[in-house]
């Protein structure tokens, strides 16, 4: 006890146990010994948090050690991502999701010659719309859920239960209302060139799309939760890969569900017409035990009062894209486009997804919308600062762009040998097409960062309000940007791509 408590000699103090000099300030009279342990085992504990943190969201790390310490159960700054790290987490959702919206495209081919689809051709204007769900609905809850797993608001069974009953009651009552909002927008839209309405039709487009919606939301839905918390258990961002697979899983799955229930209603229609009305009224009755349910939760509150405004603005922006769509394939020289369409909007979608969800988790950690380093209303970002700062979100917005050329190509050669469009892909059409996904992406990634800081800084959660924007721009962007490279490549003379066969 007594050479413990011998601080007259500094440099035999620090030098025998392989101490780094110069902690002399430390040494006091007494309890010297005391103050060095407990130093030690605050470090040492510091360290396993940041080996145990689940992901890096942008966060640069900068608080101090008091502050990262005195917290306990909640998650310290996390880990740095690296580009490396960033596209290996993205790499196979992306894969998967891409191949989805293949997947798509291909049973839309083959759906298209059914009964259903030649008699009540207003199916096809609810596809879009749709289809288009996965952004309003799906994407977002990924998003949302992903940030609460990142911020430790899902770490105890009690706060688990609650974020996910909440969430699901509300997707449902989104997907439902919207669904019967689709299923009007296709009525409408029928009648308007035609003059002729059918009740039978417009029952059995409502029955099909309040049904497919809300079928289609609440499997997602159930997917996405349990993608999440593997996600969380596994080390691996949430953010990275969750978005992908609800928008993998999500097209592939709606366009099942519509052309199956929509088939199966139309065999109804002659025999037991009564069905139909019987199907709508049901899931409406639905809607007031998912709304006291998303009341009661204070995390969905208010979303259920508030979230309206973009999943509506947004199927409206989806739909002038699938009226483009719709103008274009009527075309026989452009018929093979709709092929691709499904392909070019959902990776555009999906990598926009990923971008906006990582940088509103980064805000996240600095407290409520409005708080923060988002706070300041924000002006429109230069390109550079959002491609080519050394800012995390800037490094991922890299390596989501990359991802456009590679991801494409396996894409287009995968169409090719499944002869889907009965395309032929000559050099030509490749760089247009690569040229029209590349600008998609780029402007997408630009407008994210400016819409997701511009949100924050009016106190909107960026998880419930950017992504549908952002997805619905995907498809019109996407639509119009790959027409307008058709109607480029008949225009120079490029027939022998056989892009309308």
């Amino acid at each position: 006890m007594t050479s413990t408590l011998e601080p007259k000699d500094p440099p035999q103090a620090n030098g025998d146990c392989g101490q780094p000099a110069g902690p002399e300030h430390f040494l006091r009279p007494e309890g010297t010994a005391v103050d060095l342990v407990v130093l030690e085992s605050r470090a040492n504990a510091k360290g396993v948090r940041e080996e145990d943190a689940l992901l890096e969201n942008g966060s640069q790390s900068n608080e101090s050690d008091d502050t990262s310490t005195e917290r306990g159960p909640e998650p310290p700054s996390p880990l740095k991502e690296t580009s490396f790290s960033i596209g290996l987490q993205v790499l196979f959702p992306f894969l998967l999701a891409g191949f989805g919206t293949v997947a798509a495209g291909m049973v839309l081919d083959i759906v298209q010659h059914w009964d259903v689809f030649k008699q009540v051709t207003e199916v096809f204007i609810l596809v879009p719309a749709l289809l288009g769900l996965k952004g309003n609905l799906e994407m977002t809850l990924a998003s949302r859920l992903s940030t609460a797993a990142n911020i430790g608001q899902m770490d105890s069974h009690k706060e688990l239960w609650k974020m996910v009953t909440g969430n699901m009651a509300l997707i449902q009552v989104q997907a439902t209302v919207v669904g019967f909002l689709a299923s009007i927008a296709a009525v409408v839209f029928g009648w308007i060139p035609d003059g002729h309405f059918s009740m039978d039709h417009a029952v059995l487009l409502c029955a099909s799309s309040v049904a497919t919606a809300f079928i289609a939301s609440l499997v997602l839905g159930m997917i996405m939760i349990g993608v999440i918390i593997g996600s969380k258990k596994m080390g691996i961002n949430p953010d990275n890969v969750a978005t992908p697979i609800a928008a993998s899983l999500g097209d592939l799955i709606t366009l099942a569900l519509l052309s199956g229930i929509s088939w199966g209603l139309y065999k109804e229609l002659e025999s037991r017409a009564y069905v139909n009305p019987l199907v709508c009224a049901f899931f409406l009755s639905l809607l007031p035990i998912w709304i006291i349910i998303a009341r009661r939760n204070s995390a969905t509150r208010e979303v259920l009062y508030s979230g309206w405004e973009p999943v509506i603005i947004a199927m409206a922006i989806s739909s002038v894209g699938g009226l483009i769509l719709d103008r274009t394939v009527s075309d026989p020289n452009f018929a093979g486009m709709a092929v691709f369409t499904p392909v070019i909007n959902g990776v555009g979608g999906n990598l926009v997804a990923v971008q906006a969800s990582r940088i509103s988790t980064y805000l996240h950690m600095s407290g409520e919308p409005g708080e923060g380093p988002g706070t300041a209303p924000r002006k429109c970002p230069s390109p550079c600062s959002t491609f080519c700062s050394s800012d995390v979100n800037s490094r991922s917005a890299r390596v989501l762009f990359l991802l456009v050329v590679p991801g494409h190509l396996v894409f287009l050669y995968t169409i090719h040998s499944m002869q889907g469009g009965h395309t032929t892909l000559t050099l030509i059409f490749i760089v247009f097409y690569m040229t029209a996904a590349l600008l998609q992406v780029l402007i997408l990634l630009y407008i994210a960062d400016w819409m997701v800081h511009w949100m924050w800084g009016r106190h909107l959660d960026p998880d419930n309000f950017s992504i549908p924007y952002l997805t619905a721009l995907g498809d019109l962007i996407g639509t119009g940007l790959l027409a307008l490279s058709f109607h480029v490549l008949w225009l120079i003379g490029d027939r022998d791509s056989d892009v309308g066969d």
